[in-house]
């Protein structure tokens, strides 16, 4: 359970104190997280290899649609609003939570591949 955790809160997957970035973003101001080379605890190098992080973006996308799924059952289902506003919801939150899904799959994708 504690992987879990320290994969949302973005931790160092080796010694799970250090943060993997150093700035979270902001998507109103136009900011995408900046994420740290090293862990600046253990000194764990997050990007194995030039392109390594090519496959978070599979990752956000899951991320992605899962949580436009989600808006589309609770919004048109539970809620039951029309399809042009459920519509609007979905392309609203995809947007407001690009930054958090970038933060996660990166996370995730190296958690994925982080050997003891």
């Amino acid at each position: 359970m504690s992987i879990v955790v320290d994969v949302l809160k973005c931790k160092c997957p080796n010694c799970r104190k250090g943060d993997v970035f150093s700035e979270g973003g902001n998507i109103f101001l136009f900011k995408m997280p900046k994420m740290n080379a090293r862990c600046p605890e253990c000194n764990f190098k997050f990007e194995k290899e030039t392109g390594f992080f090519f496959g978070a973006m599979f990752v956000s996308y899951a991320l992605a649609v899962a949580q436009m799924i989600i808006c589309l059952i609770l919004f048109w289902y539970f809620v039951d609003l029309s399809p042009v506003r459920v519509y609007v919801i979905i392309a609203s939150s995809a947007i407001l939570l690009s930054t958090l899904n970038f933060r996660l799959s990166r996370s995730i994708w190296i958690y994925i591949f982080y050997k003891n």
